[in-house]
């Protein structure tokens, strides 16, 4: 459980640390997710990001448990 805690967590670190980065080729506008702009507020909500993060985690996870 700690081993998985500190890999979660150096991958929090990673994709804050990227995050520029990763706006640059598109991550976060990705097809899919969802804007919203209205008067006085906004919405976001990027599922289609969070189901290739997603899939990304599992691959590397399930890589780094072998």
């Amino acid at each position: 459980m700690q081993k998985t805690l500190i890999v979660i967590g150096a991958l929090f670190l990673a994709a804050g640390l990227l995050w520029p980065v990763l706006s640059k080729i598109g991550l976060g506008r990705l097809p899919g997710d969802i804007a919203i702009k209205g008067e006085g507020f906004s919405f976001y909500f990027p599922i289609t990001t969070m189901i290739v993060v997603s899939i990304l985690a599992s691959i590397l996870l399930r890589w780094l448990g072998k």
